[in-house]
């Protein structure tokens, strides 16, 4: 089945997942914002098929979500590195982990959780008006905007 394309429609967040919202993509990006970059690095730690792996990063790159370079070892292997807009995926895939861990585990379930390093203690994603009032979906407005 062929999936509807977004490129074109005026949400936002539907233009978004036509470019990120296949689910290896993210778990790619993921992967790549915890330090991996090598093609068999992102194969072991996904379990996913060679050519589904290279289709997927093939995407990233021509998006601008990753980019090949050099390896950083200097030998003759390229990575993948993410792009400033790759970058800055980082609180979706925090937003969506954190709501992974507050509806999708049973509570004493083992999981995977994401520390600041500084403190060693959980942190939250939220959304911020400019004064840095917590907005929540109810103070929010959809209005139709130009650049």
């Amino acid at each position: 089945m062929r999936h509807k394309s977004f490129k074109a429609d005026m949400c936002p967040v539907a233009r978004s997942l036509d470019t990120i919202g296949e689910w290896w993509s993210l778990l790619i990006v993921r992967d790549a914002l915890g330090g991996i970059r090598r093609f068999s690095d992102f194969q072991k730690s996904l379990g996913l098929a060679k050519n589904v792996l290279s289709t997927r990063l093939k995407k990233l790159v021509a998006c601008g979500i990753m980019e090949q370079v050099p390896a950083s070892d200097g030998s003759a292997y390229r990575e993948y590195a993410l792009t400033q807009k790759g970058r800055e995926l980082f609180p979706v895939i925090v937003a969506l982990r954190q709501w992974g861990e507050s509806h999708l585990f049973s509570r004493g379930e083992k999981r995977l959780q994401v520390l600041d390093k500084r403190t060693g203690k959980p942190f939250r994603v939220q959304v911020h008006n400019a004064k840095g009032e917590i907005l929540t979906a109810k103070d929010l407005e959809l209005v139709t905007a130009t650049n």
